[in-house]
């Protein structure tokens, strides 16, 4: 298992690169141009730019998160093809520098979503938080209105190019059912796999978040069967999978270490949180301990140790503790100690292994 450390950019993340590098087995940053509008080509020179500043620090960057996915490719557009064309570029100077995994989403207009960005627990932390009544009855014009107003760094997967279109976005996924998204989602497999196959790349599609259809709008990576169906659209190793333990465990039904044993040849990226589910839908985000949530995260480590997952993986999100000020989810402190506690996980997994034979 390669361990990383989601970074956002200089002058976009509080976190400084060399800090990620004091955290003990994290060798790599996950990182993307997060300026660069989803259609447009990535430019080699800023490309170039992070690795240089990855390099300094004595980190890899070979994993990218994300390349987003322009809306016409999700609705099936004509203009996809060309939208099609400037992701391949995109590969092409991502490989420049040996990138080795895309992560990318195929969730219509919105990416993940909660209700509240600092929700506080019972120790006094707080946590991204879903509260499901809310999301059932509000609309998602006043939504978007109420996150714009409280942020002052830009949210992956909430680009001010789709929110300010969001009335049109709306009116055109109205015909788009799921099976049409499927459809979608294989032409755009179908021709830019074979482009990241050769070029030494794999794609890993991340899930959906939550795992359930919001707003009316469809969603269909969010069930192992649903995993099965998207491997088997382009049947090739490049078609991988980022497998997301807190967005998939967001649906107590979903066995994710069965997911693990399945597709352990799919999947290139692994996200290893945990959430605690209520009975009513809610959720909130908690630490990587099992005990804290509902996820199974020990479970989870035992099925990636006994695969022998040589993949990378991150903590995904944290709590915000010890008066740390830091992008929603995405703090230094409790996202360092949920790498410790994967580690310790993999370390006993291996130790118990090592005394068998004795």
């Amino acid at each position: 298992m390669k361990m990383t450390f989601r970074w956002f950019g200089e002058g976009n993340d509080p976190v400084p690169l060399e800090y990620i590098r004091h955290i003990p087995g994290t060798d790599g940053i996950v990182w993307a141009l997060h300026d660069i509008p989803a259609g447009e080509v990535w430019p080699i020179e800023k490309i170039q730019a992070v690795k240089a500043q990855a390099d300094a620090a004595g980190l890899h960057t070979d994993v990218v998160e994300s390349v987003n996915v322009h809306e016409d490719i999700k609705l099936g557009l004509p203009a996809r093809d060309q939208y099609i064309a400037n992701y391949k570029e995109t590969i092409k100077n991502l490989a420049t520098i040996g990138v080795k995994v895309i992560c990318y989403n195929f969730m219509p207009v919105f990416d993940w979503l909660r209700t509240d960005l600092f929700k506080e627990l019972e120790d006094g932390s707080t946590a991204l938080f879903y509260e499901s009544s809310r999301i059932d009855n509000i609309d998602p014009f006043v939504l978007v209105e109420q996150i714009n107003a409280d942020r002052s760094m830009t949210m992956p997967g909430w680009e001010p190019e789709r929110l300010q279109h969001l009335a049109k976005l709306f009116e055109a996924y109205r015909e788009v059912t799921p099976e049409k998204l499927w459809d979608n989602l294989k032409y755009f497999l179908d021709e830019i796999v074979p482009v990241a196959a050769e070029h030494g790349m794999a794609m890993a599609i991340h899930p959906d978040d939550p795992p359930w259809p919001i707003f009316g709008l469809p969603r269909i990576i969010n069930t192992q069967e649903s995993l099965r169906r998207l491997v088997s659209l382009h049947d090739h190793p490049a078609n991988g999978i980022t497998l997301c333990s807190g967005s998939l465990g967001a649906n107590p039904a979903n066995d994710i270490v069965a997911m693990i044993h399945e597709f352990k040849d799919r999947i290139h990226f692994a996200h290893i949180r945990n959430v605690r589910v209520y009975d009513n839908g809610d959720f909130i985000e908690t630490s990587h301990r099992t005990q804290d949530g509902t996820v199974d995260i020990a479970g989870i480590m035992k099925a990636y140790y006994d695969i022998g997952f040589t993949g990378y993986a991150r903590p995904d999100h944290g709590r915000h503790i010890w008066g740390e000020k830091c992008r929603p989810g995405y703090g230094l402190y409790d996202r360092g100690l949920g790498i410790m506690h994967l580690w310790g996980l993999w370390d006993a997994y291996h130790y118990a292994d090592t005394k068998k034979g004795e």
